[in-house]
């Protein structure tokens, strides 16, 4: 039976790491392969690239923080939303993440099913 996960990106932002134009282009064009190859497998069901901006709001008096990715240790910069039989295909998908390299995570999540 197949089962969704999301593939959550955590770590530093591009930008952050003070990399090229030449270079963010080299990794993105990582992460297109990395893609192309989920999508010819039938696997990959959808995922975005989040902006570096963060508002938070916390506590009972919703205390609203306004914050970019320079002021938080890791930011979650992106995810994938594949379907796969369990966690270790998951992990398995995994290894093609463009950015371990740069010290960034990858974080594997279970989406949860709800009878209706």
């Amino acid at each position: 039976m197949m089962k969704k996960f999301m593939m959550l990106f955590v770590g530093t932002e591009y930008t952050d790491l003070g990399l090229s134009p030449e270079e963010i282009q080299n990794r993105m064009e990582k992460w297109f392969a990395w893609s192309e190859k989920m999508e010819k497998a039938g696997i990959l069901r959808g995922g975005e690239a989040l902006t570096s901006q963060i508002r938070r709001i916390v506590g009972q008096n919703r205390t609203v923080t306004d914050l970019t990715s320079a002021e938080v240790k890791e930011i979650v910069g992106g995810y994938y939303l594949v379907e796969a039989s369990d966690f270790d295909s998951v992990q398995e998908i995994a290894q093609d993440f463009p950015d371990y390299d740069i010290g960034n995570t990858v974080e594997i999540r279970e989406i949860m099913v709800f009878d209706s």
